[in-house]
């Protein structure tokens, strides 16, 4: 049975991933997201996900609950097992990736597809004061990350500016992926 591909929504904090995830989801009713876990601490939103302790996180690791896990930003994430089950009955699988993890994710994934995001330093700086999640120095370390490179050997990158309008952005996405898949 051939599995649907992965398509991994990468780049700064306050590209707004999540945003761009939300509205492909809207507009291709044939593709699914993948529910992270993370041990993001009580109190902090972001996308819906799992929260778990560093402690039961670990557990799951040893358990062999994920394909993949990493820590950035001094979280730990984690992409659990049952995406296999979501790329067998889905047209395609978004996620929420680290760029760092991206090889990884090529090799366990075989058909990855990275939209790589990025936006202007003063709309990823107003996103960033918005959503009120890290203090005024974490918001400066991110926003110093913003222009890091994607890893080399990447098969598939669509790579998007989401400085605009989110309505844009998800057509470029969409006319970027392969002709041949029905995403619209």
């Amino acid at each position: 049975m051939k599995m649907a591909p992965v398509i991994a929504v990468v780049g700064p904090s306050g590209v707004g991933k999540d945003s761009v995830i939300q509205a492909l989801l809207a507009r291709a009713s044939n593709f699914e997201r993948v529910r992270r876990v993370i041990t993001r601490p009580h109190g902090e939103g972001g996308e819906d996900f799992d929260r778990v302790s560093d402690r039961a996180f670990q557990t799951m690791v040893q358990k062999g609950s994920f394909v993949l896990c990493w820590a950035a930003h001094g979280l730990h994430y984690g992409i659990p097992v049952a995406i296999t089950d979501q790329r067998r009955r889905a047209d395609a699988v978004l996620v929420n990736l680290s760029r760092a993890v991206l090889p990884e994710a090529q090799k366990e994934f075989r058909e990855l597809i990275v939209i790589s995001l990025t936006a202007e330093p003063k709309v990823l700086a107003q996103r960033l004061a918005v959503r009120g999640r890290e203090s005024a120095a974490d918001q400066a370390r991110r926003l110093g990350r913003a222009t890091a490179a994607l890893p080399e050997g990447l098969n598939h990158v669509i790579e998007v500016d989401n400085s605009g309008s989110l309505d844009a952005t998800v057509e470029t996405i969409l006319s970027g992926l392969q002709p041949e898949r029905a995403y619209r």
